[in-house]
């Protein structure tokens, strides 16, 4: 009975021929090609002749040992799953060596049914394993190298900090407002480090369901709680090699921090259900808008955590202190959604630019991606012209003096004559769409609250994953390559 997907290279060595011989037949019956070794040292010179998927050894071989095996086998190639297959005698070092990166262990007697359940994981492993490289170099190709846009004083600040501590092994704490492009100062530190051939996983906090924050940074093992139907590596351990970055660690639970702090001292971490210590080469980068000094005071926030990640810190700036490159960013937002623009061409009439400068971004540079997608939707040619904004902005050019520059809310609750033009009276563009006062209104919250998104989804009465997941779902393609 053969399994699914491509056939794979295994080598099996064992030196029990009753073993050998079985997985003569079986393993090609399950569509694997196979190579049977009788001791570790066959084994050790098939691996200097052949590349292979799985090495599946037997941990008490005499003379040259499972474990060696292994070692060779890593050395060699490090992409090749490994297998122990052990007694009962010896099973506290098979289970350390999985720890260590084993993919797993099988106990003899060993059943048919339970190899072929191991390689089935293995080809599933390796199938996500190269999908996985595929896209990242496809997203490589396609981005390029992170760009921050901009040519102001503040922004050549911040790269500076970034070239400084790129280079250092450092944990590394983002602070900045709400959408000011906190990920990707992160992945143009992992770009500009040692560490940028190993992966960047990225994942924010905030968004994370509480009881699952644990299992989803650590890991848990088969059975650990109800639903764990299979061993599942955490952030920590795939991040191996490369950097975790961690936005919105102030939205951590209190009671999950001092994992947090072992993990960072000590670079071990734990499955959830797991007695053991798994080592991990991660480097870690948070991120934040909050104030997490204010935070300790409360008790919400750990100080020694806060001591930890802070080792280095970067300010990233709002957008209102860098309006010198809210032309740069209108162009780059503009060309990344219409690449066919000549290069010479003029993306946006002088008007758009003073109404957007004119603006106090609550949102930022996370806002400003928002609108001139919006724009770009209601412009057949360019350049983009001021009807072509969102409504709010044809509020705050139409309300009456003193309202200017305000939050649209404020004009919009000024009186009758101000919410009559912000919302589609004869004075307006045109209607306003609900998903636009709606935005509004998150927008308006986040202002009155200085960037707080807990504080804002209180206001609005709604939970804080539903802001994150309307401001994602709003502003999900204006988020990769800019700051």
């Amino acid at each position: 009975m053969q399994t699914g997907g491509r056939p794979m290279r295994i080598l099996f060595a064992d030196d029990e021929s009753s073993l050998q011989e079985l997985m003569r037949i079986e393993l090609p019956r399950l569509g694997h090609e196979a190579t049977v070794c009788p001791d570790g040292r066959t084994a050790v010179a098939a691996l200097e002749r052949t590349a292979y998927d799985c090495v599946i050894v037997d941990l008490d071989m005499p003379g040259v040992g499972g474990l060696e095996v292994i070692s060779r086998a890593r050395a060699i190639s490090p992409d090749t799953e490994t297998v122990i297959v052990t007694g009962k005698s010896s099973l506290e070092t098979a289970v350390a060596a999985v720890r260590q990166g084993v993919f797993d262990y099988l106990t003899k007697p060993c059943k048919l049914a339970e190899i072929q359940g191991v390689l089935e994981r293995v080809r599933r492993k390796r199938e996500l394993t190269a999908r996985l490289r595929a896209l990242e170099g496809r997203v490589r190709r396609a981005e390029g190298t992170t760009h921050l846009v901009g040519e102001s004083a503040a922004l050549d600040g911040v790269r500076r900090l970034i070239a400084r501590v790129a280079a250092t092994s450092a944990s590394v704490l983002i602070r900045g407002e709400t959408g000011t492009g906190k990920e990707l100062v992160a992945r143009a530190i992992h770009e500009a480090s040692q560490r940028s051939g190993g992966p960047l996983v990225a994942v924010n906090c905030g968004a994370l369901p509480e009881q699952l924050v644990e299992s989803e940074l650590f890991g848990h093992r088969k059975g650990a709680f109800t639903g764990a139907d299979e061993h599942r590596a955490g952030l920590f351990e795939v991040a191996d090699g490369g950097t975790l970055f961690l936005d919105e660690v102030g939205e951590l639970p209190r009671a999950l921090q001092p994992r947090l702090l072992r993990a960072l001292e000590s670079g071990e971490i734990r499955r959830v259900g797991d007695n053991q210590p798994t080592t991990v080469d991660v480097r870690v980068i948070c991120a934040t808008h909050r104030c997490l000094e204010e935070m300790v005071a409360e008790g919400t926030f750990r100080e020694d955590l806060l001591f930890r990640i802070n080792t280095f810190e970067i300010p990233v700036p709002p957008l209102r202190e860098r309006l010198d490159d809210l032309p740069a960013l209108v162009d780059h937002f503009v060309r990344r959604a219409r690449p066919q623009t000549p290069p010479q061409a003029v993306v946006a009439q002088n008007e758009v630019l003073e109404v957007l400068a004119s603006h106090r971004w609550p949102g930022n540079v996370r806002e400003l991606a928002n609108v001139i997608e919006h724009a770009l939707v209601l412009c057949d040619e360019l350049p983009l012209a001021s009807e072509h904004l969102p409504t709010r902005f044809t509020a705050v050019r139409a309300a009456p003096a003193g309202l200017v520059g305000q939050p649209p809310a404020l004009a919009m609750a000024a009186g009758p004559n101000a919410t009559c033009s912000a919302v589609g009276s004869p004075a307006a563009d045109r209607p306003v769409s609900l998903r636009e006062l709606e935005m509004q209104a998150i927008l308006s919250a986040l202002d009155r609250h200085r960037g707080n998104k807990p504080r804002a989804a209180e206001d609005l009465g709604i939970s804080l994953k539903t802001l994150y997941n309307k401001l994602n779902g709003a502003t999900s393609t204006g988020s990769t390559t800019t700051s």
